[in-house]
């Protein structure tokens, strides 16, 4: 089974950029759509961002839009979140997940998520 490890969170000022990294281990990364989710201290678990197998089609969370970009490297199998103009409302756990189905992901329902990295914006 795919594992997935996120990397990049950390203290960043409000206005700021940060770029998450998720690196999946197996052969088929390609095989999979991937997506961005996050956890705010308090609150469910919410999605940010979703991409195809191929890195063709996005979608992003209205809260997000504009700001964060999500992309993939396949050769390197590593999925990308880079966020700019960060907000404090931005401070949460980062996750990534993948799933076979681009529609679940971009629905929340996928098959394998990581660990999870800590973002924290500072007002």
């Amino acid at each position: 089974q795919v594992q997935l490890v996120e990397s990049g969170g950390g203290l960043v000022q409000a206005g700021g950029s940060l770029r998450l990294s998720c690196a999946a281990s197996g052969r088929t990364f390609s095989s999979y759509a991937m997506g961005w989710f996050r956890q705010a201290p308090g609150k469910e678990r919410e999605f940010v961002a979703a991409i195809n197998r191929n890195g063709g089609v996005t979608y992003y969370a209205d809260s997000v839009k504009g700001r964060f970009t999500i992309s993939r490297d396949n050769a390197k199998n590593t999925l990308y979140l880079q966020m700019s103009s960060l907000k404090f409302e931005d401070t949460a756990v980062y996750y990534c997940a993948l799933d076979r189905e681009y529609a679940r992901v971009a629905a929340g329902v996928v098959a394998v998520w990581g660990q999870g990295t800590l973002v924290t914006v500072s007002s």
